[in-house]
């Protein structure tokens, strides 16, 4: 099914979606549309040799279809790679909806959502992503029982655990390249104070660290300064800060050719999505001396705790999957410093060494 878009040169459809440069042999991609809601979705599934493909859904107002196609085949992979990393039995997916979250959001599209989840008969498990919430998924769960991280199913908000991932992984990274046990007195910038960004610096600063932090939301950064004594720095500049970490915690592709070499700090480790612009970008951030906690194995929190949530809202071994991603990480920076790779480029690796471990069909 197509979907219809005002910018002609941007039309999705089956053809472009095999010759997009984000396709990398994917499983499967949806494009559902509901007209009485008005609902437009792109359900990407990546893989699913470890299990049925896991992954958030995104609302989001995307300049054409064709950047949702990209985010959506993009990210299913990175769902991939780490549920592969975190040790889950799951593929990965990853689901669009198009549209504004702030004016478009109702009750009625996001059932339309759950039924086309559940058209999918499982092969994908929905949860919550950036425009989604926990209530909203309450909602998708009406007319699906492949939501995740509902009420009926999950321990509620994946951000907290998602930070603690994302702390555990900057205290690895820290480690490793620093030589400290502990932020005391190390400065950090955090690009982004959404749920996860904000749990991220409360982390920090009762480490001891000392904040920059940045959000286009005004109203957060004023409550970091005052909460926490952070300074603050407009978005784009945030990578700029002479900081001992960088921390992003926004929109996915900050890390490029442009910005990497304005980039002081030592160690890059944050919770955004698809840190990377292109795979080179990797190899740009090693060849700068800069660390480079791969995105998808620090900010695996919120899936296994999406995953692996227990009855009566339980998180012992939620917590403890969480806290193992600091020796992931540790494990890739090593291995990567033993063969003078980029970091990604190891973890990749070892989530494709499980993945071709997976039995032929399940």
């Amino acid at each position: 099914m197509n979907v219809s878009t005002s910018h002609t040169a941007h039309k999705v459809n089956a053809a472009t979606a095999f010759d997009h440069p984000e396709f990398r042999n994917h499983e499967q991609i949806v494009f559902g549309h509901e007209p009485v809601t008005g609902l437009k979705t792109i359900i990407a599934i990546h893989d699913t040799r470890l299990g049925p493909a896991a992954g958030g859904c995104r609302m989001w107002r995307y300049a054409c279809n064709a950047d949702a196609l990209t985010d959506a085949l993009r990210l299913s992979r990175g769902m991939t790679y780490k549920n592969a990393l975190a040790g889950l039995d799951l593929g990965g997916g990853k689901a669009v909806i198009i549209a504004d979250p702030s004016t478009d959001k109702t009750e009625a599209l996001l059932e339309a959502f759950g039924t086309q989840v559940d058209n999918l008969s499982g092969r994908y498990l929905t949860a919550e992503d950036v425009g989604i919430s926990s209530a909203d998924m309450d909602v998708v769960g009406r007319r699906t029982t492949y939501a995740l991280g509902t009420s009926r199913t999950g321990l509620g908000d994946p951000s907290p655990y998602t930070a603690l991932g994302v702390f555990e992984g900057i205290k690895a990274a820290m480690r490793y390249r620093l030589q400290k046990d502990d932020p005391t007195g190390l400065i950090v910038s955090v690009q982004g104070l959404g749920n996860v960004g904000f749990a991220v610096i409360r982390y920090l600063h009762k480490a001891g660290a000392k904040l920059v932090v940045s959000d286009i939301n005004t109203a957060s950064v004023e409550r970091a300064v005052e909460s926490f004594g952070a300074k603050s720095i407009v978005p784009t500049r945030a990578h700029e800060v002479d900081a001992d970490i960088f921390c992003p915690c926004a929109l996915g592709a900050g890390l490029n050719s442009v910005t990497i070499p304005e980039i002081r700090a030592k160690i890059v480790a944050g919770a955004a999505n698809n840190q990377l612009a292109t795979d080179e970008d990797g190899e740009r951030l090693r060849r700068a001396g800069i660390l480079y906690a791969p995105d998808y194995a620090i900010n695996a929190g919120g899936i296994i705790s999406i995953a692996l949530a227990g009855p009566r809202d339980e998180d012992t071994l939620v917590r403890e999957k969480t806290v193992a991603i600091g020796d992931t990480l540790t494990r890739i920076f090593e291995r990567a410093d033993a063969e003078d790779r980029p970091t990604q480029v190891v973890a990749d690796e070892l989530a494709e060494e499980r993945l071709a471990a997976a039995p032929l069909s399940r």
